[in-house]
């Protein structure tokens, strides 16, 4: 992080202490240590241990925070809190694990917190983010530090010039990458690439592939899903819908960097800041991202559209494709369904109900201090922190991304297409059940990295997929999923 960005970020940590000190220094925790676990580097785990330190000096709490690989976050954690171990007091990941945790009977239900917190302002968070990610059966199990789904990015000026409008489909999406695919979008003398995904294995590539699904699969509302049939838990993955999707992400692969199969997310945002992609698929990072003093090369030129759609949808009870209409796909908006999809859900931290009653009250105190507007007002507009907009009052207003940098054009245009995907009723949910993780981050994105490599055809990829789905199913218990599928996408 540069150095003016940590200064801003442990300054905006002092003012905000103006704000909340109150609060915080009425309680003393002194002598008292929350352990933490989440990501590594200094995105999502850096401001943890920046504010940590501030809230030590209102509080008397340390605050301690371990970073381990990205997979390996879900399983410690379990593991840590199931057999007892108990060394860990917070973690910090994807809100959409905390179902099958809570299932399990490990996290500690933080509503009596909330109604004793006069500072947490919950109303203000979206109500996406307020109802799907902090809540686990009606219970507040979760405080969001960050507000996650996906978006499609565009070179503004490297499409203005090719005479290309931002895309509405992925067909469009490959239309304008092989259209631009080649170019020097720079000025280096290189030739640069019309598509950049991560898409390394055991990374976060299965996320981006259910970004192109979704459109395709979901067409009637949140509660509907896209990964299965909720009234039978039988998958959904092994049809035409999911079939398209799995050859229009592999397709991307023609217009994108070489070694784009082993690249993660921070190598995409390396090539992307540098000016090197005309077209990309990520979080809401990029928006701020491209403040940095490394981004100068696309400042004010990468916008976002909310949401990129698909004229065709799957019929369930056929298996096959159809066209768009108002029958099959009531959200749609001329002859497109659009189906944003909330991938990862956004970061949130959970307590473990085993720590002891002042170490749970600690870290619900930190936690509330992370999630409060004094502070995640600054940090969603700092690029780096990995900290993406959840508030009402971060989105209402042009005012905080200007203030941190952002030209008005552009913050409108960000604003304006993180409000259109919230606020569209076929929103997808990323899933939320118990073995979630497997489900997804093994199994699905096994067998497409499988896939994309060229060891296996999209047939057997997506056979491959619905075995093991219906194993992890049985696993868990078919009705106890079908009970938990249901408090998932918020069906009564």
């Amino acid at each position: 992080m540069k150095t003016a960005m940590k200064s801003l970020l442990a300054g905006a940590a002092v003012l905000a202490t103006g704000v909340v000190g109150g609060a915080a220094l009425a309680q003393d925790f002194s002598g008292v240590t929350v352990n933490i676990l989440t990501r590594p580097g200094y995105v999502i785990a850096g401001p943890l241990i920046e504010r940590g330190a501030d809230f030590e000096k209102m509080t008397g709490a340390r605050i301690v925070v371990t970073e381990v690989p990205f997979a390996e976050i879900f399983p410690k954690i379990q593991n840590d809190w199931a057999t007892g171990t108990n060394s860990i007091d917070v973690g910090v990941f994807a809100a959409g694990w905390g179902v099958e945790l809570d299932a399990a009977g490990l996290l500690e239900d933080l509503d009596p917190y909330i109604a004793e917190d006069d500072k947490i302002a919950l109303d203000d968070i979206a109500p996406y983010f307020r109802d799907f990610g902090q809540k686990v059966g009606g219970k507040t199990k979760l405080l969001m530090v960050d507000g996650d789904f996906q978006m499609v990015y565009y070179r503004t000026d490297v499409l203005s010039e090719a005479g290309l409008e931002p895309p509405q489909t992925w067909e469009d999406y490959l239309d304008v990458a092989s259209k631009i695919h080649g170019k020097d979008m720079n000025g280096d003398g290189e030739a640069d690439y019309g598509s950049c995904i991560f898409k390394k294995r055991n990374a976060q590539s299965y996320f981006a592939i259910q970004t192109f699904a979704a459109p395709i699969v979901q067409t009637s509302g949140t509660a509907q899903g896209f990964h299965f049939d909720n009234s039978t838990m039988k998958p959904l993955i092994n049809n035409a819908g999911w079939k398209k999707a799995f050859e229009l992400y592999k397709a991307t692969g023609e217009f994108g960097p070489p070694e784009e199969l082993n690249m993660d997310i921070g190598d995409t945002r390396a090539i992307f800041k540098a000016g090197r992609c005309g077209l990309l698929v990520e979080w809401g990072d990029p928006g701020t991202l491209q403040l940095d003093d490394d981004a100068t090369a696309v400042l004010g030129k990468l916008y976002a559209v909310g949401a990129v759609g698909s004229r065709e949808v799957l019929n369930r009870e056929t298996g096959e494709l159809e066209p768009v209409s108002a029958d099959n796909a009531p959200h749609a908006v001329d002859g497109i369904n659009y189906s944003p999809f909330a991938a990862f859900g956004g970061w949130a931290g959970a307590i473990n109900k085993k720590a002891d009653e002042q170490t749970k009250a600690a870290a619900y105190a930190f936690l509330s201090h992370m999630n409060q507007p004094a502070q995640s007002n600054v940090d969603v507009t700092i690029g780096i922190t990995g900290y993406n907009p959840y508030r009402l009052s971060q989105l209402a207003s042009t005012d905080l991304w200007v203030e941190a940098g952002m030209p008005l054009e552009l913050a409108e245009n960000y604003l304006g297409a993180i409000n259109g995907a919230l606020n569209n009723p076929n929103m997808a949910s990323d899933m939320k059940i118990p073995g979630a993780q497997q489900y997804t981050g093994v199994v699905l994105d096994t067998e497409l990295a499988r896939y994309l490599a060229g060891e296996i055809t999209v047939d057997e990829a997506l056979a491959n997929i619905e075995e093991g789905w219906e194993e992890i199913t049985e696993d868990f218990g078919r009705d106890e999923q079908i009970e938990a599928q249901a408090l998932a996408l918020g069906a009564e």
